[in-house]
């Protein structure tokens, strides 16, 4: 069923793949005019030019360069009521081998870069009367996973921010909440997957999940554009797990 987004300004962040090109459609088909971050300009450039579509080339490890984007993202719609953090990096290192430069990428984006996103967005949605944030974590915020230590801590960081921020943002009407997805049917994903044995992995990873497989874009962004959506204006401060049963499996 397509949600009724008529009037909302939306910007979402990694919406040129993955969860955030799915939410991005999502958002578009039920009548909201979107501003789509991503870094790269390629994929921007190849996504279908739907009305109320506006592609902005961002990188969430520039401060300076992406509260621009924000600002440029609220002058093209005319404001914002809801945003979207979906840009994510993954990282599967030991601890002893991983560096230095390797950790501050992964928190930068996937943790860093959402607040940056939040702080410069925060004026605007205040200015409208409130909307909603949702910050995409991850399973690995919930339960941990082997040789992720960076990935598990940024997700993990993300919801206590995302918590910390219904707090203040409350006052304003503005709810901030945070999706959880497991194993998602990504790039991202099948980038973690060891070359030499895939489908071997890929099996090992299922098993690991109650409903016993991998999840397509469109459910996870089916809950973001719940938790984005009129239908849950009494939803703030919640992680909601949207990841086939793997943290109680």
């Amino acid at each position: 069923m397509t949600q009724d987004f008529t009037g909302r300004r939306i910007l979402v962040t990694g919406g040129a793949r993955g969860i955030g090109r799915a939410s991005v459609s999502r958002f578009l088909a039920g009548g909201a005019k979107v501003a789509c971050l991503d870094r790269d300009a390629a994929a921007l450039a190849a996504l279908d030019r739907r009305a109320g579509l506006f592609p902005l080339v961002a990188d969430l490890c520039d401060p300076a360069g992406l509260a621009a984007a924000v600002d440029e993202a609220a002058k093209l719609l005319d404001g914002l009521d809801g945003v979207v953090n979906s840009a994510g990096v993954d990282l599967l290192a030991p601890l002893e081998a991983m560096s230095n430069d390797d950790w501050q990428r992964v928190i930068s984006v996937n943790l860093t870069g959402p607040m940056l996103v939040c702080r410069a967005a925060l004026p605007y949605l205040r200015r409208a009367g409130g909307g909603s944030v949702v910050n995409v974590s991850s399973g690995a915020g919930l339960q941990p996973l082997r040789d992720r230590t960076a990935y598990c801590a940024s997700k993990a960081g993300l919801q206590m921010f995302s918590k910390a921020l219904a707090m203040e943002a409350a006052e304003f009407g503005v709810r901030v909440n945070v999706v959880c997805p497991g194993a998602v049917e990504t790039d991202l994903f099948r980038s973690s997957l060891p070359e030499a044995d895939a489908e071997a992995a890929l099996g090992a990873v299922r098993d690991r999940y109650a409903l016993a497989r991998i999840a397509d874009p469109d459910e996870i962004a089916a809950a973001i554009a719940f938790l984005t959506g009129n239908d849950a204006s009494y939803i703030t401060g919640a992680a909601l797990a949207v990841d086939g049963g793997r943290t109680f499996h």
